[in-house]
């Protein structure tokens, strides 16, 4: 009696271990999918996109700050001191050349930052429609699912039929257009009624 317990123990065991094994399979050819994405448009790029993310980020880092911060006041120190020593200033105040740089530099940043938001948002909008079909198709597999069900609960003769509004309800395929119509509806009349509220 224990032998056979203990088989069937082992054989449950044998079983779970598989489908950890199979979701672990899952999980990782995901997350193969991801890393492979992630370097298709990391080799996309061309050389001057990479070098500007390249300033981009360090440009994003503390340190960037305090080093700006700490030429300023080199710059400013330096400014005075020359003129202590009583010698030409390079720059006296108000300091046309320092704001001359600053405005430069915070043009090129700005830019910089500009043009690595726009690929990002290329590749957002992309995710973007594919979360979309993603969930449209799961929509579809998840009505089909439910019509399966629904048919086999009817088949069934040992299964009392009833109606089931929901799972009828559930079964009807979704139209996408007209729920971004829907969508685009709603959105647009709370706009209206947000303009008329500050209109009046």
């Amino acid at each position: 009696m224990k032998s056979h317990i203990q088989v069937k123990n082992a054989k449950r065991q044998a079983e779970d271990e598989q489908e950890k094994t199979e979701l672990t399979d899952i999980v990782g050819q995901n997350l193969e999918t991801i890393v492979e994405h992630q370097l298709h448009i990391e080799q996309g790029m061309g050389q001057h996109q990479r070098s500007i993310e390249t300033i981009t980020r360090n440009v994003g880092r503390p340190r960037f700050l305090y080093s700006i911060m700490l030429v300023i006041v080199l710059w400013i120190s330096a400014q005075g001191v020359l003129s202590l020593w009583g010698k030409a200033s390079l720059d006296p105040p108000p300091f046309f050349w320092l704001q001359g740089g600053i405005g430069l530099t915070a043009l090129l940043m700005t830019t910089m930052v500009l043009i690595s938001q726009n690929r990002q948002e290329k590749h957002t909008e992309q995710r973007r429609h594919l979360d979309l079909q993603v969930a449209l198709l799961v929509e579809q597999k998840v009505t089909k699912v439910i019509a399966l069900v629904e048919e086999l609960r009817r088949d069934l003769p040992n299964v009392q039929n009833r109606q089931d509004a929901q799972a009828e309800v559930m079964q009807e395929v979704l139209d996408p257009h007209a729920v971004l119509s829907a969508l685009d509806g709603m959105f647009h009349g709370r706009q209206n009624a947000e303009k008329e509220d500050e209109e009046s």
